[in-house]
């Protein structure tokens, strides 16, 4: 029995990745735990869930992320240490986990692919839609882009996708959609502007140049409805040898409505950091730096004064 209109509560984050594109940074501790500007990268993944309305966190981990963990847990001895010095401003930072979707974890075991890292959170979630984030993916809180997605599926039903406006160059390193625009005011979605939503038609994972289909790519952002478990149980090893979760909800599109099928894709407008590659972690600690309540400004400062030497 499918649970029609159900309102979604988890999000899975897959995290079991080694991080070699930040090694040797990565060789002892989690990718996801790398500081952007004064908090892990997964801390930010989990207020976005958080404050999309989302109360039930998974990590897709692996036997070399207990840090992950860690870092949503208690610390007894620390947090007495700090009570004990006045220290109540940072007391409160580590405690901010409190405040967030309920933390739990799951390994993948053996590395085969982003498909099924999302498969291994089927027993967790079961028959309710959820959402999937990746942790390489920040994406800053001027557009709350997960609420619109969450939006969307709601009205919906179906699965999806967060779309990004690429060159066609860029669309070689993502999964490029082909889509038709939808009136996001005639099907009554408030949350997402005229020009923002689309159906998917089809979608290919990392496509040669001259197989790109549109301007538009999914990224680290989606909604899906659990039949994309059925699909990602069978589903043979694609691009790479991985089971490529591209593949999955590609087949989705074909499923009928009233079985769970049907892909949309809502645009991103806002700032996106890949945090995943070097380049744009830097990005990402200097634009979220600059906005930081209490560095924000000395470091402004600090960029202004010596500009001629940085960028000389």
């Amino acid at each position: 029995m499918r649970e029609e209109n159900k309102k979604i509560k988890h999000a899975v984050v897959p995290a079991a990745g080694r991080g070699t594109r930040f090694l040797p940074a990565t060789k002892a501790v989690p990718k996801e735990m790398l500081p952007v500007v004064d908090k892990p990268a997964i801390e930010y993944v989990a207020e976005e869930a958080t404050s999309a309305g989302l109360t039930d966190l998974l990590i897709i981990t692996s036997s070399a992320k207990h840090a992950l963990e860690d870092h949503f847990d208690a610390q007894p001895e620390l947090e007495m240490a700090l009570a004990n010095s006045g220290k109540e401003t940072i007391l409160a930072s580590i405690n901010r986990y409190q405040e967030l979707a309920r933390m739990h974890t799951v390994r993948q075991g053996h590395p085969k692919g982003l498909g099924h890292a999302v498969y291994q959170a089927a027993q967790h979630v079961g028959n309710q839609p959820f959402a999937v984030l990746l942790p390489d993916d920040l994406f800053h809180p001027e557009d709350p882009i997960l609420e619109k997605m969450i939006a969307v599926q709601e009205k919906l039903g179906g699965s999806v996708v967060a779309l990004l406006e690429v060159t066609p160059e860029q669309a070689t390193a993502y999964g490029s959609a082909s889509v038709n625009e939808l009136s996001p005011a005639d099907l009554g979605i408030e949350a997402v502007p005229a020009g923002d939503l689309f159906e998917l038609t089809d979608v290919v994972e990392k496509p040669a140049i001259e197989n790109v289909l549109s301007k538009y790519a999914t990224v680290g952002r989606y909604v899906f409805d659990p039949k994309i478990f059925e699909i990602l149980e069978t589903l043979p090893a694609g691009r790479g040898g991985e089971i490529q979760l591209t593949d999955a909800f590609r087949k989705l599109i074909d499923v009928p409505k009233e079985e769970g099928g049907g892909v949309y894709g809502v645009v991103v407008r806002g700032r996106r950091f890949d945090t995943g590659d070097k380049l744009g972690y830097l990005q990402a600690q200097v634009e979220l730096g600059l906005e930081h309540p209490e560095l924000g400004a000395a470091f402004r400062e600090y960029l202004v004064e010596n500009q001629q030497r940085l960028i000389k």
